[in-house]
């Protein structure tokens, strides 16, 4: 066997490479560099560093506020009346969409052969009760007659008596005639008394009972002429007819349709009378009252206008105002047109502003940062009315201060920090 060097072999342990310990290890201490250098910056300047790139600024001034809501409305006709019909039938309409109209002119028409029935049967019981209240009075007044007949007859009678018992008292005096004759003459005149009297009182009640015979008989006929009338207006109704001058707008069924009571037909639209309908926040419209001022604007063109009317009621957050043309209305306007509307809130003369930004939300309008040089500092502030651009300073700045009006968020309320290029 050949011999190997195994035993002049010598084990030796082994060594590690210092290289990545040193470049950790120097990582490590400029982390700490830097750290005391930004720390030491921050003391030196009162606060953390950030780039005016990302900032908005505004200077405090004196000037004019003018608060006001501006949005896009929509022309809508002030009045536009939808018709229904007002009995079950066929509706054949006399206009087409988009006609213009007069007031009074028929636009639909509605044949209904079970109201001309029904029409029909109200005359005739109608008539028939008007010969019943008439044959009623030709009866109560010969029962009436009859009945002052019994009165005279029971008259006559009770006179007769009266002679009778004058002639017999007359005899008895002159000793021609028993007693008994005068106290039979005294019966008979008390008997033909209480028939006269009883016949007068049954006339009186045969009154009574005319009288309210005849009211029955009279409210019976009046009860059904109401009905006739009623009908006569609804046969009348069955031309539909135009309540305004205006234009023709939806037609809300077929030409020819058979259409039930109370359907919708046909909405007219009245243009002489327009106004423009706009949506705003719920927050701004607690300030909206009729009468405002409002400016309209569309084409090139402007008008002056009043609010006419504030909706209560809000929907997604937005309520509807309307605004009346203050003057002659313009010309050439359209239904749903789209113009611009400002109406003015508020304006006041010489106040201190500033323009608005999102420092009015972020800090609730209780403070702002102020900016010298390089260094903005927090302050309290009281602000007043508020535009769409702008807001009134009370308290906490003065002319010539400026702020930062956005930006100011990333901030994170710190009192005071640095600005950079």
């Amino acid at each position: 066997m050949i011999a190997d060097t195994f035993v002049q072999d010598t084990h030796r342990p082994p060594t590690r490479s210092r290289g990545p310990l040193w470049l950790a290890t120097g990582l490590v201490v400029l982390a700490l560099l830097a750290w005391a250098g930004w720390h030491f910056n921050g003391v030196l300047t009162g606060g953390p560093s950030y780039s005016r790139d990302r900032l908005t600024f505004g200077t405090v001034e004196l000037g004019d506020l003018t608060r006001d809501v501006a949005a896009e409305g929509r022309v809508v006709a002030s009045a536009a009346p939808t018709l229904y019909a007002g009995s079950a039938g066929t509706a054949t309409f006399a206009v087409q969409s988009g006609n213009i109209i007069k007031a009074g002119q028929i636009l639909v028409r509605i044949s209904s052969p079970e109201l001309l029935a029904s029409l029909a049967q109200a005359r005739s019981a109608a008539d028939a009760l008007k010969s019943d209240w008439r044959r009623a009075e030709a009866d109560t007044r010969q029962a009436r007659a009859s009945a002052e007949a019994d009165v005279q007859t029971a008259a006559l009678a009770r006179t007769t008596a009266e002679n009778d018992l004058a002639r017999q008292t007359r005899a008895f005096e002159a000793g021609a005639a028993a007693g008994m004759a005068v106290d039979q003459a005294h019966d008979a005149l008390a008997r033909a008394s209480i028939t006269h009297e009883q016949s007068k009182l049954a006339l009186t009640l045969k009154d009574n009972s005319i009288r309210f015979e005849l009211a029955a008989r009279r409210q019976a006929h009046e009860r059904a002429a109401l009905q006739v009338a009623d009908l006569q207006r609804q046969q009348g109704e069955l031309a539909v007819r135009a309540p305004v001058d205006g234009q023709v707008g939806e037609l809300f069924v077929a030409d020819q349709s058979t259409v039930a009571k109370d359907a919708k037909l046909v909405a007219v639209i009245d243009l002489t009378q327009l106004e423009v309908q706009l949506q705003v926040a719920e927050s701004q419209a607690r300030e909206l009252a009729p009468g405002m001022q409002g400016e309209i604007s569309g084409n090139g063109q402007h008008w002056r206008g009043r609010i006419s009317s504030v909706s209560p009621v809000v929907v997604n957050g937005e309520v509807a105002a309307r605004l009346r043309f203050d003057g002659t209305q313009p010309e050439a306007l359209r239904q749903n047109q789209r113009l611009s509307v400002r109406v003015l809130l508020d304006h006041r003369k010489r106040v201190l502003r500033v323009e608005r930004g999102s420092f009015v939300e972020e800090g609730g309008g209780r403070w702002a940062y102020v900016t010298q040089g390089n260094i903005a500092t927090k302050r309290p502030i009281r602000l007043g009315a508020q535009s769409l651009t702008q807001v009134e300073v009370l308290d906490g700045l003065k002319t010539g201060d400026k702020i930062v009006i956005a930006g100011s968020g990333v901030f994170k309320s710190a009192d005071r920090v640095q600005l950079t290029q």
